[in-house]
């Protein structure tokens, strides 16, 4: 039957080996979904982001926002970022998260994709402001996009595809040995949203 407030949850075992990576599928119903992208689309103070390249600054198409429980700094791509405090709907999402996951997170990292010819190349999210080993855990709105893993040593990758609505869960020593990446597509042409909570240093 087909039921606009079903959710069906999930529970998908990523990689095989050298880290902790859990699919749970749509935690939030189609209507609370929708509702969520819209609110993100039109709340969040969204900013191109920005990279340091071969010593120059280059601006990307995506566009990226960092809340968190106080004005943390993070780092990555050489870019230091500057945390704003949480928005209700933001707060509504992450309680709803560390329900599913048992973890508390204390920031999150937003990206928006316009449509699939933006992506993100191959990394790990290994940068020193995070907590050693901590747990990520990664919500899509929008469009269904591909996101992939590659071992580091052994080159082995697996992709699985991110639903509207949908939790991904990341933790161990994934980011130690797994790459991942959100490859480009011309299939895709509405936005999607992800949201990383995260777990930044505090001392």
């Amino acid at each position: 039957m087909n039921d606009l407030f079903a959710q069906q949850p999930v529970r998908i075992e990523v990689l095989p080996y050298d880290g902790n990576v859990t699919y749970c599928g749509s935690i939030f119903n189609a209507y609370e979904a929708d509702r969520y992208l819209d609110a993100l689309l039109n709340d969040i103070d969204w900013r191109p982001d920005q990279a340091m390249i071969f010593g120059k600054c280059i601006t990307t198409k995506r566009h990226v926002a960092w809340y968190a429980d106080q004005p943390y700094t993070y780092t990555y791509s050489k870019i230091q970022k500057t945390a704003q405090p949480w928005l209700p709907v933001l707060l509504e999402i992450k309680d709803r998260v560390e329900q599913h996951t048992g973890e508390s997170f204390n920031s999150c990292l937003l990206n928006l994709y316009h449509d699939g010819s933006e992506g993100m190349s191959w990394h790990s999210d290994g940068e020193k402001d995070l907590v050693a080993f901590g747990v990520i855990a990664s919500v899509s709105f929008g469009a269904e996009r591909i996101f992939a893993f590659k071992h580091k040593a052994t080159k082995e990758s697996h992709r699985l595809s991110l639903a509207h609505g949908s939790l991904l869960v990341m933790k161990g020593v994934t980011q130690q040995h797994w790459l991942h990446q959100l490859p480009p597509t011309k299939k895709v042409t509405t936005e999607r949203i992800n949201l990383t909570f995260r777990q930044i240093k505090t001392a």
